[in-house]
């Protein structure tokens, strides 16, 4: 197999000084662009003309530029009424040679538009790269009067660097709303981001109904209070008995993936396990290792549980609830997870012992292994890929395993001929400090500790 380092971005962080940008700020900056004379001015006599299988991307852009203009631009998917100013949305199914899965060529004269690639994400990326020409008021959701909708005549070719531009929300210790992640995804098309980590479970929280296992969500998916230090009139999402957080239904999961896919977004879900996974234990301890009760914790570090790997029902349990997470999204990736496992457990307990000595297993380290193995099975039975971050390096890692490296172990797994998602902490944490001085900042991780992680000079 051939290895690919693929980019991803766990809440990306703008600690990279940018060298200086002239001309039209376009975001990310394209391939080649040329700034030529004139403009065209968008009016609403403008209309949008589509040749091929594109009238979804020329409806959406449309509907994109209608809030701020006002403007009800038709749409004719021949271009048969050619008005005064035309866009034209042109697929090129021949040209995938030239401009990939994602790439596109927009022109713009004073009087006319084009927009060329050779699929539907090509020309959608277009248009996206067409309303950041616009004055930022076209990102406004309500009509804007005294603007003059002018686009900068260029000749722009684009095709992405990068084919996994990926964005992760960790749902679990803060819940989010089915519109506020449909939110974020509007935001993710606008930076032509085509990947969603969407971080389900964990210890804090278990956020996606499984309908075998109704208590993953009943238990596993409230807590005592929000936590974190943060006050408690901080959110609204509490329950009607007070406890804190949230959980989707598996309809909200399907109109959220239907909601991605028209913005070209692929969703990959994370369940989580070996370690971060009270929220699953609270609800079904008898897949567990440790000493208990499990509970959903206010932040991380209490009650050390993990799955056991020599009860036959935990793989029954995982299986079961991969199979539904399976049917829900259709992405040829799954993430499990895989980080910051607590071993304690494992050396304390006679089964897990005599798992290690009947399998030859030397550590825990292996033990690891040996169970993300049995997982990608799993996994693979269904036509997915299991993606793991670092630590499923440990004990060996999975035959067909993607490695999402956040703390080292990529260059290893590429050279293994694995594929590498790159997302290091130093450059693609959100949550980690911004700055030295973190007092200014919104409450993280780094102000919680008191310092900055992240370098701001790297």
């Amino acid at each position: 197999m051939k290895a690919k380092i693929l980019f991803g971005l766990c809440l990306w962080s703008l600690a990279v000084t940018a060298p200086a940008i002239t001309g039209p700020a376009i975001i990310p900056q394209p391939e080649k662009i040329a700034v030529k004379e004139g403009v065209f001015a968008l009016t609403s006599n403008t209309e949008i003309t589509c040749f091929g299988n594109c009238e979804t991307e020329a409806q959406q852009l449309a509907t994109a530029l209608r809030p701020a203009t006002g403007f009800k631009l038709p749409v004719s998917p021949i271009g048969s009424l050619v008005k005064n100013r035309e866009i034209t949305m042109l697929l090129k199914t021949n040209q995938l040679e030239k401009f990939g899965a994602e790439g596109y060529e927009l022109n713009v004269t004073p009087k006319n538009i084009g927009i060329t690639a050779a699929t539907e994400a090509g020309l959608f990326y277009g248009g996206v790269t067409l309303r950041q020409l616009l004055p930022p008021e076209i990102f406004s959701s309500n009509k804007v009067t005294g603007v003059k909708w002018e686009i900068p005549c260029v000749e722009i070719t684009d095709v992405p660097r990068f084919q996994w531009r990926g964005l992760m929300l960790d749902v679990s210790r803060h819940f989010f709303t089915k519109h506020e992640v449909e939110q974020l995804l509007d935001v993710m098309a606008l930076h032509k981001l085509n990947t969603f980590h969407w971080h389900l479970t964990d210890d804090q929280g278990w956020r996606i109904e499984i309908k075998k296992y109704p208590k993953l969500t009943s238990a596993g998916a409230w807590r005592g209070g929000v936590g974190f230090g943060l006050a408690t009139n901080s959110t609204t999402a509490y329950g009607p008995d007070g406890r804190y957080g949230g959980f989707y239904t598996q309809d909200d999961i399907r109109e959220v993936v239907a909601y991605a896919a028209t913005r070209h977004i692929t969703i990959v879900p994370e369940i989580e396990m070996l370690g971060h996974s009270l929220a699953a234990l609270a609800a079904y301890p008898e897949v567990g290792t440790g000493t208990g009760p499990f509970v959903v914790p206010l932040k991380g570090g209490v009650n050390p549980g993990i799955y056991s790997p020599a009860k036959a029902e935990t793989f029954e349990f995982l299986q079961n609830v991969l199979t539904e997470v399976f049917e829900l999204f259709p992405s040829k990736y799954i993430h499990i997870g895989g980080d910051e496992v607590p071993k304690g457990p494992w050396k304390n307990d006679e089964a897990c012992q005599a798992l290690m000595k009947r399998e030859g297993l030397k550590n825990e380290e292996e033990l690891q292994g040996w169970f993300i193995r049995r997982i990608e099975k799993i996994v693979n039975s269904h036509g997915k890929t299991l993606i793991g971050w670092s630590e499923i390096l440990e004990g060996g890692l999975a035959q067909n395993a993607v490695v999402m490296d956040w703390i080292g172990g990529g260059r290893e797994a590429a050279s293994q001929g694995h594929d590498v998602v790159i997302t290091p902490t130093s450059h693609c944490y959100f949550d980690y400090g911004q700055s030295r001085d973190t007092s200014a900042e919104p409450r993280s991780i780094a102000s919680a500790m008191g310092r900055a992680i992240a370098s701001p000079t790297t």
